[in-house]
């Protein structure tokens, strides 16, 4: 399959080059176009006011790999590849293995799940992989699943494209305790800004957000009580697969709004 992979964690990353190189190794066309720097925690943002280059890469991955290191955000570099880089579109967008979980509530600024999100918007079947830990190296399981459910959804695809959220437990292989389909948990932060003075005497703050706690979030009337969240099944040591889509609106609401009266403005 003809594969693009980006992160947010930069071109430089033992994440992507882990995944880039064993889907190659794997027998499929890969290409990478990523940030040429870290630009995590940058959600979807988009480079708008100034122009985005794209250089060559090919020293850092396998030499069947294609990859160029781009200036702009992970969604920048989905949107570059697609439009710009790529002779045509790919079977998959892939982002990751990114260096951190992305769980729950994480992921409205996930700049590895934007880049993913970015594929799922162009109607391209696109998975978000994370490794659910900042300090482990060993990408050996999550890059094993990856290829694993690649191989699955080559057999056997998905009746319409969706974005797959995955999170790697941070154990070994004979560690990991299953796969779960999971829904979407919340983890919330305690929000710390320390200030500082820098050498000139000019103050500045430095974001310093504690995890506060990473509660069961109240199911959904249509959800099964027996699905997990996916902080819950991290916890437990099982891989998590979480289905996400962009529309945010929130249909149980759209029914009790419709009953509001704005005086002096229409109804429709």
């Amino acid at each position: 399959m003809k594969l693009l992979i980006s992160n947010d964690d930069g071109i430089f990353a033992q994440g992507i080059r882990s995944l880039a190189n064993a889907l190659a190794a794997a027998g499929h066309d890969v290409s990478v176009v990523c940030p040429d720097r870290e630009r995590s925690a940058t959600g979807h943002g988009l480079t708008l006011h100034q122009p985005i280059r794209a250089e060559i890469v090919e020293s850092i991955f396998d030499p069947a790999v294609k990859a160029w290191a781009c200036s702009g955000t992970p969604a920048d570099c989905v949107k570059l590849a697609l439009w710009a880089l790529l002779d045509k579109p790919p079977d998959f967008v892939l982002s990751g293995v990114n260096h951190g979980p992305n769980l729950g509530t994480d992921i409205i600024c996930s700049g590895t799940v934007s880049a993913a999100m970015e594929g799922i918007m162009e109607g391209i079947p696109s998975i978000a992989f994370s490794l659910a830990s900042f300090t482990s190296q060993e990408f050996g399981p999550a890059v094993d699943f990856a290829v694993t459910l690649l191989a699955q959804l080559e057999k056997q695809p998905m009746p319409k494209p969706v974005l797959l959220n995955v999170n790697i437990p941070a154990v070994t292989q004979a560690e990991i305790t299953g796969v779960a389909i999971a829904r979407q948990g919340i983890r919330r932060y305690f929000d710390i800004f320390q200030k500082r003075t820098d050498p000139r005497g000019k103050t500045y703050y430095w974001l310093a957000g504690e995890l506060l706690e990473d509660i069961e979030e109240i199911p959904d009337s249509a959800l099964s009580h027996d699905i997990p969240t996916d902080v819950q099944a991290i916890r437990d040591n099982r891989i998590t697969v979480t289905p996400l889509q962009y529309n945010l609106t929130c249909t149980p609401d759209l029914h009790s709004l419709r009953d509001w009266q704005f005086e002096g403005f229409p109804k429709q």
